[in-house]
Formats: structure tokens, C-alpha cells, sequence
């Protein structure tokens, strides 16, 4: 509760935290928002693989240009202004820069640039949720042997859930169950780029217009990305993926208490949809929640006597947030690594993975789209059932070509695609996989 008086004395004492980003796209764009408005937060370099892209970013959210025109990192550190650059690779392995942000949404990238992080000291925050399922207990081990913080992006769902979470835990109660809520229907899982704009009642041109990115989105919309977030939590938390994926169950706010009653600890999306299309009353499509138990008499009595909503036992209770900020809130998980020491929620086993899915019938040849596109989609299991059936991840599942023909509805094994073994993502996986790092 002290970060903000920690930045102000960074600020005062003119020794302000030095920041690299890597990606400035959305959620970077929202946190070099709030960075502008952060004495005690310099961010003096922005790499991306458009320039041009992200000038028009940093235009976007207010930014002058003097603010960003420094010729080189010498300059920037200089001068209070930042460097823009193609070469990542430059702002990892400068001493002067303390946090790095990684925001590409690329799994390989993620993990080659927490890899080089790591190596030169430098803590990193994982906006990249794809890469941190994909190995983030092993690159969290990594980061904890050497000494940085490895650490999800506050703002985004999992951090704040993690949050919840060890706050319930920390006050003594235990956890029946937390999640997020989104917008799902079943028939959500079988879409593709092309039919995206339908299920947000966008026409194409709009949302080309709006710059919108259909694989991006369709992730959010096919269920993917919530697999993803449940993953990260699974692994940060210990709470438990379903045997054979999330349920999405329709459920308000209010209702949380009755669903979960008695979970025994797990991992859950909840719908803001009906099955039939209707709105959930109180739904929470925006936020996140954790339900708990009240294990005494006495403390289902203080649940009554202080308004909590419970089930109807009045044993199990729910904290929940209506909403998450995204990026504008990415600056406590920076101010946190580099004064607290301390992650926003971090791997701490592998507990949780999400396997491609096949959502049509793939024959042998074909050359699978990965996250959010047309082939597969990404289904939240138990990292123990992951390991037995061979899955493949869908951090994975792009760009490899079937060996042999998959029905629609069939988690993908390693089996099913060639794999080129010697890339550094897929050594990565395979190391966490035959360590221990499954808690």
C-alpha cells in the first residue's frame, strides 16, 4: 500500500525507475499512457518492429513528439526522453534499464525476451500471457534463481485475480473457486477470423476501420484466451483447471456463491450469456471474482452481520471487480518489481495448460493458424492430463504442418505435427516438461 510514496521518493530523489517496453500495441499504448503521468516511471526506450507504428501510438495516447525523438539510449537516459528502436535485443542487455514490459502477444518472442532478462538482471513483467503458459513456471524458476522478478501485468485478469486470491488466503479462507466472467455461447468455440464481426455485431468495414485485428479478437471470442488467463492463474495459484476444459457456466454476480459452493479449489469463466442469447442479470463479463468459505459459525456470522452475499447455507461468499483497466494499471506490477521485489502473481508450478483443439476436421498437410485463427482453439485442462496424452500447446500450434489427418473436437498431440524440435520456444517447453515444475 506504499507504492505510490516509494515512486514519489524515486521521483524526488531524481533516480526514477527506468523502464524498456517491447510491443506498443494496445495494452502498451494504455500503460505509456499512465507512464507519461508517473514521475517517479521513466520509460526510456519503446522497442517494436514498426517504428512508424509506434510513433502513431505514442501520438495516440497524448504523447508530443519531442517526448520521444531521443537519437539513441544515451540520449534518452539523458535527457528524461525515450529511444524508439527496432532492436529489443539493445534494451535488454543495457544495465541502465531496470523493468522490462513485454507486450508483443507472441509466444516465442515472449520467451526469448524473458530469457535475455533474465541474463542480464533486469526484472521483467509478462504482459505476453501466451508465452507465460506456455513455459512461465520454468522461466519464473529462472528469474527466482537469479535473483528478478518474473511477474504477470497488473491490470490484466490473471494478476487480479491472483490478487484476490492471496488476499482471501492471507485474511485465513479458503478459496472454493475464482475466474473471470466473458461474453460465451457455445457456438463461440467452432469461430474463425472470417466469422468474428457477427458474434460482436460489427460489420467488417468497422472493425477495419476501428483497427482491429480479427485472430486477435476471435481469441477472446472462441475461448482461447480465457484458457490462457485460467492457466496462468492455475499455475500462480494452485487452484485446479476442469479435467476437460472450463464450462463457461452462465452466472450473475449474486450467484457466485451458490455455484461454487464446495469447488474444492478450482478455475472457472463464467458467461454473460444464457445459453439461449439472454444477458445474465449482474453478469461480469469485465471482471474478475474468488469465492470463499466461511468455515465457522462465527465468521458466517460476520458474513450476516456485514452484508455479505452468500449461498443460501450462508457458508460460501464471493469478493468480485466489475472491471479491469488493462494497461493503465500495468505500472503497479513495474513500481512493484523494482521496489518491492515482489511479482503480481507468478508461476510458481505447472499446473494448468492449453491445448489445441481442432475445430473442424484437419487433414494431413494442412499448415495449422495457431491463437485465434480458423484450425484450433485453446482449451484450459489439468497440466497433468497435458503431460499424459502428449498435447500439443497452442503456443505452439502455428505455423506446423499435420502429419496426420485430426477430427473436429480432438485435443492435438506433438504427434499429430512436425515440430521443429531445435527452436528455442519448443526446447524451452520441453525442459519445463521434463522437469518438475508440475508442483
Amino acid at each position: 500500500m506504499n507504492l505510490h510514496r516509494m515512486l514519489a521518493a524515486r521521483a524526488a530523489a531524481g533516480r526514477p525507475i527506468t523502464v524498456g517496453v517491447i510491443g506498443a500495441g494496445k495494452f502498451g499504448s494504455m500503460f505509456l499512457a499512465m507512464a507519461a503521468r508517473s514521475p517517479g516511471l521513466h520509460v526510456a526506450g519503446i522497442a517494436d518492429l514498426a517504428i512508424p507504428r509506434a510513433r502513431a501510438a505514442l501520438a495516440r495516447v497524448g504523447w508530443p513528439a519531442e517526448r520521444h525523438g531521443a537519437a539513441s539510449l544515451d540520449a534518452a537516459l539523458a535527457t528524461r526522453t525515450t529511444w524508439l528502436t527496432e532492436d529489443a535485443a539493445a534494451l535488454l542487455a543495457d544495465p541502465r534499464i531496470e523493468v522490462m514490459v513485454e507486450c508483443t502477444g507472441h509466444p516465442a518472442a515472449g520467451i526469448r525476451h524473458a530469457l535475455a532478462a533474465i541474463e542480464h538482471g533486469k526484472h521483467m513483467v509478462m504482459v505476453n500471457v501466451e508465452a507465460d503458459v506456455l513455459a512461465g513456471p520454468l522461466l519464473a524458476e529462472r528469474a527466482r534463481a537469479a535473483g528478478v522478478v518474473y511477474s504477470m501485468a497488473y491490470g490484466d485478469q490473471p494478476a487480479l485475480v491472483c490478487e484476490l486470491v492471496d488476499t482471501i488466503r492471507a485474511m485465513g479462507l479458503p478459496v472454493t473457486a475464482a475466474g473471470k466472467g466473458t461474453k460465451y455461447l457455445p457456438a463461440y468455440h467452432a469461430s474463425t477470423p472470417a466469422t468474428v464481426w457477427g458474434h460482436y455485431g460489427l460489420a467488417e468495414e468497422q472493425a477495419r476501420l476501428g483497427g482491429m485485428n480479427p485472430q486477435m479478437f476471435n481469441s477472446f471470442l472462441d475461448g482461447t484466451k480465457s484458457g490462457i488467463e485460467m492457466a496462468a492463474i492455475a499455475n500462480a495459484t494452485g487452484l485446479a483447471p476442469p479435467e476437460d476444459g472450463l464450462a463457461f457456466p452462465p452466472c450473475g454476480t449474486h450467484d457466485l456463491p451458490q455455484l461454487f459452493a464446495g469447488a474444492g479449489g478450482v478455475v472457472e469463466v463464467v458467461s454473460s450469456l444464457e445459453r439461449d442469447g439472454r444477458q445474465v442479470v449482474g453478469d461480469l463479463r469485465w471482471g474478475v471474482y474468488a469465492v470463499f468459505e466461511g468455515e465457522t459459525d462465527y465468521i458466517r456470522r460476520c458474513f450476516s452481520e456485514y452484508g455479505v452475499h452468500t449461498d443460501p447455507s450462508g457458508r460460501f461468499a464471493a469478493l468480485w471487480r466489475p472491471y479491469h483497466l488493462i494497461g493503465l494499471e500495468l505500472g503497479v506490477s513495474v513500481a512493484s518489481a523494482a521496489l518491492r521485489r515482489e511479482p503480481t502473481g507468478a508461476a510458481v508450478a505447472w499446473r494448468g495448460d492449453v491445448a489445441a483443439t481442432a475445430k473442424r476436421d484437419l487433414k494431413a498437410g494442412e499448415v495449422l493458424d495457431g491463437e485465434g485463427g480458423a484450425m484450433v482453439w485453446g482449451k484450459c485442462i489439468p497440466a497433468t492430463r497435458s503431460r499424459a496424452i502428449g498435447a500439443l500447446p497452442i503456443g505452439l500450434a502455428h505455423g506446423v504442418r499435420l502429419t496426420r489427418t485430426v477430427p473436429a473436437g480432438t485435443i492435438l498431440g506433438y504427434a499429430d505435427v512436425a515440430l521443429d524440435e531445435a527452436a528455442e520456444a519448443v526446447r524451452i517447453r520441453r525442459a519445463m516438461e521434463a522437469g518438475r515444475h508440475d508442483g
